[in-house]
């Protein structure tokens, strides 16, 4: 049995919703265990954190500086593996980068930066360094997601065509920030969020499941981004036609102002030969359909799916399995990767497959090309990283 990876996680403290989800889906598997902390800005806020996880004192730090130069110090058979980083977006940086330097491997948040420049340097050094760098885009997590990347892969839908990705919301159709709501906040704020709000919170993940899905890349966009609630700082609404590198054309809509929308994420992907839908609050169905012969629906756990969505099913047919076991999937996969690599072996890359650095820089620089393109008044704007 191989040794349980030790996680140190920097934020993530009392309050936090997805510190919470890291935690549970990191230890769902029995690889990884929690070993130290910073889990706040407030030394006090991240001590009382850590005491009420469970942590011995002397790991739980009153900073991230701290904790990664202390755990270097510590033997080796002592000292985190890695770290897993659950701030707000503008305080992914400068951790992620520390880490790296002091040969911590990484776990992180989306997006992976504040700009996209800072992501150019975080993909550079992980080149150097040669570490792990996971980005938790969590539906690529799920199983028929895979089973769906897998047909497309596998050319049996012919040549991909059309890429419809939806991602609609409800909860920011007031100015939730201005009434005391913490998530609605600091992801509504530039100087916390970034220059994007909606496109930057749910937008990045549609264009990375398109991706994801289909392997083609956006090429160019053009968008029409707006922010719908009055006193609203940054976007809460937008949609983009888009153009893909491998002839596919596409459209994207992400918005947090659909009144009565919980997490609507849905996918349709048409080829020559027929087309997949997926809908994230019916994780464990995927539909096909056919040009020429009836409507096949896949389900999650049974024994016809591909060897890649089987690795990433966690329970028998019928049982459902949704959010925390998706982010559990990109822990297992990472960690299943780290041990290999700890043992001086190859991972199956393709079985135990996670977002990685190279999909954060694209991520920054969609939301550096769509808020672009919506101030612009040209029509197409290609898509630069």
């Amino acid at each position: 049995m191989s040794e349980k990876l030790r996680m140190g996680m920097i934020g993530g403290g009392q309050g936090a919703f997805i510190g919470a989800i890291h935690r549970k889906a990191a230890a769902m598997d029995g690889l990884i265990e929690l070993s130290c902390g910073a889990f706040s800005t407030s030394a006090e806020k991240s001590v009382a954190s850590g005491k009420q996880l469970g942590l011995p004192d002397n790991r739980i730090y009153p900073d991230f500086k701290t904790m990664i130069q202390t755990e270097k110090q510590l033997p080796a058979s002592e000292r985190m593996h890695f770290v897993s980083i659950v701030t707000p977006n503008f305080a992914h940086f400068e951790p992620a980068m520390l880490a790296l330097e002091n040969g911590f491997h990484v776990v992180i948040e989306k997006p992976m930066t504040f700009t996209l420049d800072e992501a150019r340097q975080l993909a550079s050094k992980v080149k150097e360094t040669g570490l792990l760098l996971c980005l938790t885009h969590t539906y690529a997590g799920y199983p028929m997601v895979k089973q769906a990347r897998y047909m497309v892969h596998k050319g049996l839908l012919g040549a991909i065509r059309k890429i419809y990705v939806e991602y609609p919301q409800g909860w920011l159709s007031e100015l939730s920030e201005k009434e005391g709501n913490a998530q609605a906040a600091w992801r509504t704020d530039p100087s916390k969020s970034g220059k994007a709000g909606a496109m930057g919170d749910i937008g990045t993940h549609a264009a990375h499941l398109a991706e994801y899905i289909t392997g083609q890349k956006i090429s160019s966009l053009c968008a029409d981004i707006q922010t719908v609630v009055p006193g609203r700082l940054l976007d809460d609404d937008g949609a983009a036609l888009l153009r893909f590198d491998g002839g596919a054309s596409g459209v994207l809509i992400a918005t947090q102002v659909a009144a009565g929308e919980e997490n609507s994420l849905h996918i349709r992907v048409y080829g020559e030969k027929g087309g997949l839908s997926w809908h994230q609050m019916e994780p464990n169905t995927l539909e096909i359909n056919w040009q020429d012969k009836p409507k096949e629906i896949y389900r999650a756990g049974q024994g016809y799916l591909s060897e890649v969505a089987l690795h990433n099913c966690r329970t028998p047919a019928g049982h459902p399995e949704g959010y925390i076991e998706a982010f559990a999937n990109l822990y297992r996969n990472f960690a299943l990767a780290l041990q290999a690599r700890l043992k001086g072996e190859t991972p199956d890359t393709d079985l135990l497959d996670y977002p990685d650095v190279e999909d954060g820089v694209r991520g920054m620089a969609f939301i550096d090309n769509i808020i672009a393109s919506g101030k612009s008044e040209q029509k197409w704007t290609t898509f630069t990283i």
